[in-house]
């Protein structure tokens, strides 16, 4: 295999000190001050930020189908060692709960996400996919009765401004008529996120966030293992560089479905849910730098934009709300 191919750069080694650091580095952060909850939100955004562009390169050789069920089973198996001593905690208060972050949390999205990207770019998926909070907000209000200040509702525009604003950059938001229907996907996707993240504030305290992602990918893996079975993968192997974009997706599931989602489901723990979802806001800032890093220059407008997103999500955890 060769040493550019991604599955050869992530050794079993690695592999190892990743799942034995994580846990390390959460006991050294004190999630009940400000200064890490912040720390932990800029680094799930990061993780998250280089998805739109591992998908994007899954697709080159496989089909949407295909990209989303490589994930959902990669995090499975990743999971697997972490299981074994879990699945006693699934009893029957928890265990629609689980079923729904599973698959309205992890799964239906991942399928939604693939097909929307297909016919839009990432800036677009990166737009819709901060409409998040907002979606989080109206679950937990008109479902599980919580309440939010005039100056977190502010927050969240101010977010959403700065976010549209940063990829917006003096170019078309909407793409052709076609590609509009599936623009939608995404806006179903960011309404089932909405949903998972306040079931797992609301429904699933007595689990950490380890057990939770576990779970979850427990009950949706499997079947993404079955529907490959009945995809057409030789044709799709075939494609060139089919490996080193398989090894795409194996980094997508390490890290933006199992990481990620176990730091995300800690971070919802100790703060609120729209804190916690107002994530999807610094994602394309992180677009921004990746840009930088490859040589694009950031204009003053890109540095406001980014700056009006800081503030929003500032203005989101301000003066905490009561049970949310």
């Amino acid at each position: 295999m060769s040493t550019n191919n991604p599955l050869f750069l992530i050794s079993q080694n690695n592999l190892k000190k990743i799942k034995l650091y994580l846990p390390i580095s959460l006991r050294e952060m004190d999630l009940t001050k400000k200064r890490w909850q912040w720390t932990l939100l800029i680094l799930l955004a990061m993780i998250w930020g280089t998805s739109f562009i591992l998908m994007k390169k899954g697709l080159e050789s496989f089909t949407n189908n295909q990209v989303a069920s490589f994930r959902l089973f990669f995090t499975f198996l990743l999971f697997i060692p972490f299981l074994i001593r879990r699945i006693r905690l699934i009893h029957k208060k928890n265990l629609f709960p689980l079923l729904i972050v599973g698959f309205i949390g992890n799964g239906i999205p991942a399928f939604l996400f693939t097909k929307a990207q297909t016919e839009i770019d990432s800036s677009m998926a990166g737009i819709l996919n901060s409409l998040t909070p907002l979606f989080t907000l109206i679950i937990g209000l008109f479902f599980f009765k919580t309440h939010v200040k005039l100056i977190n509702i502010l927050g969240l525009i101010l977010g959403f401004m700065g976010a549209v604003g940063l990829i917006y950059n003096g170019n078309p938001i909407l793409p052709g008529a076609h590609a509009n229907g599936f623009a939608f996907y995404i806006l179903a996707a960011t309404l089932c996120y909405g949903i998972s993240v306040n079931v797992i504030k609301f429904k699933l305290t007595e689990l950490d966030g380890l057990s939770i992602a576990a779970l979850a990918f427990m009950f949706i893996g499997p079947f993404g293992g079955i529907n490959l079975v009945f995809s057409n993968l030789g044709a799709s192997f075939a494609s060139p560089h089919a490996l080193e974009n398989l090894g795409f997706i194996f980094i997508l599931s390490m890290f933006s479905s199992m990481v990620a989602v176990i730091l995300f489901n800690i971070l919802i723990k100790y703060t609120t849910a729209i804190f916690a979802s107002s994530v999807t806001y610094i994602i394309p800032v992180f677009a921004v730098l990746w840009g930088l890093f490859d040589g694009e220059n950031i204009g003053l407008d890109k540095v406001l934009w980014i700056f009006v997103i800081l503030i929003g999500v500032f203005l989101v955890n301000k003066q905490r709300m009561i049970n949310l």
